[in-house]
């Protein structure tokens, strides 16, 4: 069966409302209350969930502790990821220093670049490599996620030296669609904030009166 792309990114939201719940000292919920944390409708907490089988009981809600298990089994956070960062400037390095990624078992292990004044210089604590011992490095330290943070005009071969060296998936932050065989994430920063400026402006008084005169 394949599942809706939005059904797995919300598992991920899911897993960090029941860790706060369970952090809280809270043992069971609701999809209710899982919703209601998440500003969406209980109906679409027991669809996503029912993708993957059944989980609460009735009149009782789910065992936040054993569906937070299940979710990181399904979303693979029950295990350690490591992970290459392709692109050592400023979103590479910015991303090499998020702690976050750690906390949620995505290790970064290597950062690589082609321009050798960078190569050698640690980031996060990481030498940056050339890009010529991406093979070697993947084999090493067992990398199996790259993330590609380079410009537009290098991310399609960039993607194609990630490929033929064993990596298994890209997350994608180059603005072009990428030709893999393996599965790729893209995140496109500029659409959040569009996507922000209209909800900003459909919000704005002056939309509202538009509406009403439609």
């Amino acid at each position: 069966m394949k599942i809706p792309k939005p059904t797995v990114r919300r598992l991920g939201l899911y897993y960090r409302c029941l860790t706060r719940y369970k952090e809280e000292g809270v043992n069971f919920v609701s999809s209710q209350d899982i919703a209601d944390r998440l500003n969406i409708k209980p109906s679409q907490v027991r669809k996503d969930l029912s993708y993957f089988g059944e989980f609460g009981k009735r009149g009782l809600g789910y065992n936040v502790s054993k569906l937070i298990s299940e979710i990181a089994y399904i979303i693979g956070v029950n295990k350690e990821w490591n992970v290459a960062i392709i692109g050592a400037g400023n979103l590479g390095s910015a991303l090499a220093n998020y702690p976050g990624l750690a906390k949620h078992k995505f290790n970064v292990v290597a950062i690589f670049d082609n321009d050798r004044q960078k190569v050698g210089k640690k980031i996060a604590g990481i030498p940056v490599s050339h890009i010529s011992e991406l093979d070697e490095k993947v084999k090493e330290l067992n990398i199996e996620i790259a993330v590609i943070a380079v410009p537009e005009s290098a991310a399609q071969y960039v993607a194609e030296l990630v490929e033929k060296a064993g990596i298994k998936g890209i997350v994608n932050f180059s603005p072009i669609k990428l030709r893999t065989n393996i599965p790729v994430e893209d995140v496109d920063i500029t659409l959040s904030f569009e996507t922000l400026a209209y909800m900003i402006l459909k919000n704005s008084p002056v939309n509202i009166q538009q509406e009403e005169q439609v």
